[in-house]
């Protein structure tokens, strides 16, 4: 039987989020019959007892049978065959999303799940992804990016009329997802305090402009070209989808299908799917939107390369509702990986 390591936790702030998402994902993996090893990674980056493990994920006592005996995930993994296993990283955030993991499974020659080492590491980073979907015509808000040691220098982003846009502004750091480390300003006072949260959880900070918005989001799947399903609209408890929102409060809404016309529809699945391209991703992405209330105009707000996979997470319900139940996304998302795998198996290193 071939193996899914599943990999969770990890150093970031979207740990507990990770764990969440990992619960679900073992479930269904082990309901479509893989094993299901699992790797618990703690904040400090290494490996999680199966203890700790088994009690974050929600799993009986004694349930991990395989299990590395080394506090080094990395050399475990090592261990491992490409003939028969491949690797699920759950794990949202810095050192997980961002191409570093991908890296480290690029080097054990092991078949993953989701986006390569280019297209993580460049969807995870907010002012990156701008930078290229503005290159390629797409439209994003306008925006502003600080970097800490400037901020320090007591540099602050000027907001006005003058360079495009006016507050209210998000204020967001630049590699993070969950909502972690966002929020909303209204004046310069609120700026400088949001600019050092945001500071806290990364050296790269991105200023946004803030619009009156629905929040739309679209799931992708595969490769050259991608699957594209129905969209899903977020109706968050507050004045935008905090993590909070997402995972605390029981009065944020999702609906899906969106409400939209055959118009925007179409908009947005095409610029769901020109999006994943431009920025080299493949497996699975979640691509959300911002439609503008006022005018109706439609951006691009960001890719997320590891979407959640917990009870309330877009990504497997937006598949669901376009009539792919979750086991079968599962073993589509295995199949794409074993499918990258042999494409790079066929790539020459001798000249």
């Amino acid at each position: 039987m071939e193996k899914i390591v599943v990999l969770c936790g990890g150093r970031s702030a979207e740990h507990e989020v990770s764990i969440v998402s990992a619960r679900s994902i073992i479930k269904g993996l082990n309901q479509a019959g893989y094993k299901t090893p699992v790797l618990g990674i703690g904040k400090d980056g290494s490996s999680c007892s199966p203890g700790e493990t088994e009690q974050a994920i929600g799993l009986p006592a004694g349930a991990l049978l395989e299990y590395p005996e080394t506090s080094s995930w990395i050399a475990w993994l090592s261990s491992l065959s490409a003939d028969n296993c491949l690797v699920f990283p759950v794990l949202h955030g810095p050192y997980g999303e961002d191409g570093t993991v991908q890296g480290v499974l690029e080097l054990l020659d092991l078949p993953y799940i989701g986006a390569g080492v280019c297209g993580s590491a460049v969807a995870m980073n907010k002012i990156h992804t701008k930078q290229i979907l503005e290159s390629q015509g797409l439209p994003v808000l306008p925006w502003i990016g600080l970097t800490h040691h400037s901020f320090e220098k007591g540099m602050i982003p000027e907001i006005s009329a003058g360079r495009g846009f006016e507050y209210p502004v998000f204020v967001k750091p630049a590699n993070m997802g969950s909502s972690v480390g966002i929020s909303r300003v209204d004046n310069r006072e609120g700026l400088v305090s949001a600019l050092r949260k945001a500071f806290r959880y990364d050296e790269h900070v991105l200023v946004e402009k803030g619009i009156n918005a629905r929040e739309i989001e679209i799931s992708v799947l595969g490769f050259n070209p991608p699957g594209i399903s129905v969209p899903g609209e977020i109706i968050p408890d507050g004045e935008f989808y905090s993590y909070e929102a997402k995972y605390e409060s029981e009065a944020s809404k999702l609906v899906i299908p969106a409400e939209l016309t055959a118009k925007q529809l179409d908009r947005i699945q095409d610029l769901a799917a020109e999006s994943f391209s431009a920025l080299q991703l493949e497996g699975m992405a979640r691509v959300d939107f911002l439609i503008d209330r006022d005018d109706g105009t439609i951006w691009i707000n960001e890719p997320n390369t590891i979407p959640g996979f917990t009870d309330i997470s877009m990504y497997p319900k937006l598949w669901a509702a376009s009539g792919m139940p979750f086991p079968e996304l599962l073993n589509a998302l295995v199949e794409l990986a074993r499918d990258r795998k042999k494409r790079r198996d066929k790539l020459e290193v001798d000249r």
